[in-house]
């Protein structure tokens, strides 16, 4: 485990612990990592086809609707209650997480994209990063573990606090979005950044209402998002997968 040490931090710096926790969560979150993020829309593709995101404000809405009110929350709800399932050593919790965070996943292609980047990020974290029990809480589950799923249950087995990783995972997942969107706008570099600071308010508070949901909480209300990834699928001319 790595937040073990107790000792004081040497003139404000990171403790042994805090410096390996931070090193991983931003190799592992970053665009980097190769689980295939930049290859997935979450279905905005189609958005921009249809016109519903045309430039910097139309695509912060959009996205501040997906992060607070639809898979955004979701994701961050199942990554926080999928960690501590695993942190617990509750392979039970774990498996029954992990079922219904598939089951949640409303089309094809973002059952794709989530399990897709999901495999990827425990198949190369365990051969890179490898934890004690790590196997036996992925073997646990019957079903395979989407990404924010994937992302909890490694987090915990290295000892990674909770809070953080959500965050992490939070600005990632709105990062890859907003990525997607600069290719298909186009948007560019500066105001990708502006989008960025709009969603940095929303990111925290999705975080901890997650931090504070129950399995019961979870619920999407972004139905022309969910209609968007099931559209995507038949639209004419694509660059991405969902």
């Amino acid at each position: 485990m790595l937040m073990t040490t107790n000792e004081p931090n040497s003139a404000g710096g990171l403790d042994e612990g805090e410096a390996a926790a931070l090193y991983r969560l931003m190799t592992w979150l970053s665009p980097a990592f190769p689980v295939g993020g930049f290859s997935y829309s979450s279905g905005i593709e189609w958005a921009v086809e249809a016109g519903d995101i045309v430039d910097i404000a139309t695509l912060a809405d959009w996205l501040d609707a997906m992060l607070g009110d639809g898979s955004g929350f979701c994701d961050a709800t199942f990554l926080v209650h999928a960690y501590r399932a695993a942190e617990a050593g509750d392979k039970a919790t774990l498996n029954d997480v992990a079922e219904l965070a598939a089951g949640f996943v409303p089309s094809r292609e973002r059952q794709l994209e989530t399990n897709s980047q999901g495999r990827a990020f425990i198949d190369i974290t365990r051969a890179a990063w490898d934890a004690d029990g790590l196997d036996a809480m992925v073997a646990a589950c019957r079903t395979p573990l989407i990404y924010p799923v994937a992302v909890g249950v490694v987090a915990a087995q290295h000892g990674i606090p909770l809070a953080p990783t959500l965050h992490a995972f939070l600005h990632a997942l709105v990062s890859n979005w907003i990525s997607a969107a600069s290719r298909l706008i186009p948007l560019g570099q500066t105001d990708s950044q502006r989008v960025l600071v709009r969603l940095e308010a929303a990111v925290a508070t999705t975080a901890n209402r997650a931090l504070n949901a129950t399995l019961d909480d979870l619920g999407s209300a972004t139905f022309r998002a969910d209609l968007a990834s099931l559209r995507h699928e038949t639209q004419y001319t694509r660059l991405f997968r969902s």
